[in-house]
């Protein structure tokens, strides 16, 4: 009998960042290793990836990292894991390429331990095979997991979807499905990001003749803002673009090098040699010959078309009788930026068009989808994972209805550690799991007061006071003078100036008065204080306070030469 626990490090109660663990008998089993964009309040934080101490903490017993697909959520955060361990990296051949290429960029040059599988492959270690299953998603190669065990099998979805009109690559395997589901499935982790949605998927044969007519539609230039992993979104626009005889210019910085990628390995065709055109040569052709692809991770095709519609872009300035299309999903909490894209191109004199909110187009298991999935792997519990707190609960209602009772349902939360044993599943202890943050090149050293202090920043400003003083003639030299970013207009807030500087005055000349009780931090501190009271009395804000005190020597410098 196998000792099992399912571990949640991240991709519950949250949009983004998956990473499971599933352990047994010791030997730990990574499935996926994801990270998540922060939202903004998380000021300057580029990405925020699991927390790895306790991967650190038991390296020695790593059977590998499982990935299913090559989006970020599923292997952002792989570069950072693959600095602090060694481990063997497992996943189909455009996901790895993928994995290769995002190691490259943040410095995980040359590392070795990848392997390239595909669904018929099945990885023996001591108590365990690993199976994998292909599935439909927006990237071609997408698969599920499982991992076998004595105990039945533990299913992991990754994203998924069921649509019977997508390509050979991008095809669900039900007979698969089916031959996991007979051998016995203990619990199914599935994702849960379209769990509330009213609609089904429009199929994408369909959405590819949608995409269609809005080009016939379109009298002037196309911009299609798209997430650079979506390769059956972009496939779809190279596609129509070709048929309708429009050149594709390209704007965004890393979408050359996926093609390039998803071109090699025959996972994206381009139709003819003379489709692409640099950016450069844009203004040699007319409008209604144009196709404008921007793209970037999540967000950041909204931000560029906002750029865009702003005059802010540099390169590239939305017209009157552009159709931008938004061919990307959004994730949770991304509708202001979607709303607020909308009116900024309108205003520019263009018009919209998006696909998600006009056409239902999703690469997430909508309802129907997640039952169905239920149905066939028939599992004794279910872990909705991947969505945000109330996605999970609303699968949870799903899987209640699909028959599953509610005490083989778990809606798990960072850092939980479910153990099956003697035929029962109950909670552990935790494991640590908190959010690590990345800022530029910095891993996890951004905490709580460094966010408060950009907070605050950036809703109350900054007051920087600054004075020279002289402690052994107990006087101040020059100052104090006040400098104000972001709190009030200095011109127009003389009386706030003047008053400052005269309690700053106050405070040093109090502290220089008693000389054998002078303290740097406590000056600092005083003055911090007492300024900081004045302020908020008068502004009822809190700006970041910040004494800049400097002491000079006034004692004369011995010659060391003689006068003629």
């Amino acid at each position: 009998m196998s000792d099992i626990k399912l571990i949640s490090l991240g991709g519950v109660r949250e949009d983004g960042k998956n990473m499971y663990v599933v352990e047994v008998n010791d030997m730990l089993y990574i499935l996926d290793c994801g990270l998540i964009y922060p939202p903004d309040e998380m000021l300057g934080i580029d990405v925020m990836i699991p927390d790895f101490t306790y991967l650190k903490e038991h390296e020695d017993q790593i059977a590998g990292v499982f990935l299913t697909h090559e989006h970020a959520d599923a292997i952002g955060a792989l570069p950072y894991l693959l600095r602090e361990i060694h481990v063997p990296v497992f996943g189909t051949e455009l996901t790895i390429s993928l994995a290769k290429l995002e190691c490259n960029r943040l410095g995980v040059k040359n590392y070795r331990d990848f392997y390239v599988i595909d669904e018929s492959n099945e990885i023996e270690f001591d108590d365990v095979t690993v199976k994998f299953f292909n599935t439909t998603h927006s990237v071609p190669e997408s698969v599920g997991i499982s991992i076998v065990t004595d105990e039945g099998a533990i299913v992991y979805t990754g994203d998924f979807k069921f649509d019977m009109t997508v390509g050979a690559d991008y095809q669900t395997d039900f007979k698969r499905i089916n031959e996991i589901a007979n051998d016995g499935v203990l619990a199914l982790l599935s994702e849960s990001q379209q769990a509330e949605s009213p609609f089904s998927n429009t199929p994408e044969i369909e959405l590819e003749q949608a995409i269609a007519t809005e080009f016939q539609k379109a009298e002037g230039r196309i911009i299609v803002g798209a997430t650079e992993g979506n390769i059956l979104r972009l496939q779809q626009i190279i596609d129509v673009s070709h048929r309708m005889h429009r050149h594709i210019f390209l704007s965004g910085d890393d979408v050359e090098k996926i093609i390039d990628v998803a071109i090699r390995y025959n996972k994206l065709t381009i139709p003819s040699k003379n489709l692409f055109k640099k950016m450069k040569e844009l203004d040699r052709y007319q409008n209604s010959q144009v196709v404008i692809l921007e793209t970037g991770t999540t967000a950041e095709p909204l931000i560029s078309l906002q750029k865009m519609a702003q005059k802010q872009h540099g390169k590239l300035t939305v017209q009157p009788g552009d159709l931008v299309m938004l061919a990307t999903t959004p994730s949770a909490g991304m509708e202001t930026i979607v709303a607020d894209t909308k009116d900024i191109v309108y205003r520019a004199g263009g018009r919209t068009v998006d696909l998600y909110e006009e056409y239902h187009s999703s690469g997430h298991a909508t309802p129907k989808d997640l039952q169905l999935m239920i149905q066939l792997m028939r599992p004794q519990y279910v872990f909705p994972v991947s969505g945000e707190y109330r996605l999970m609960h609303a699968h949870r209602r799903l899987a209640l209805d699909c028959g599953i009772p509610d005490d083989h349902i778990y809606l798990m939360a960072k850092g939980d550690v479910l153990h099956y044993q003697d035929g029962n599943m109950y909670l552990m202890a935790s494991v640590p799991a908190a959010n690590v943050l990345i800022d530029g090149s910095g891993v996890g050293d951004i905490g709580n007061v460094v966010l408060k202090d950009r907070r605050i920043l950036s809703e109350d400003g900054i007051f920087v006071v600054i004075a020279t003083i002289s402690r052994g003639e107990g006087k101040i030299l020059s100052g104090p003078e006040v400098i104000s970013r972001g709190f009030v207009f200095m011109k127009q807030s003389t009386d706030i100036i003047e008053d400052s500087k005269a309690l700053a005055t106050k405070v040093l000349n109090e502290t220089l008065a008693k000389p054998d009780q002078f303290d740097w931090s406590t000056l600092k501190s005083d003055i911090r204080e007492a300024v900081g009271k004045y302020l908020y009395q008068e502004t009822q804000r809190r700006p970041m306070i910040l004494p800049v005190i400097m002491e000079a020597s006034t004692r004369r410098k011995k010659r060391n030469f003689k006068k003629n």
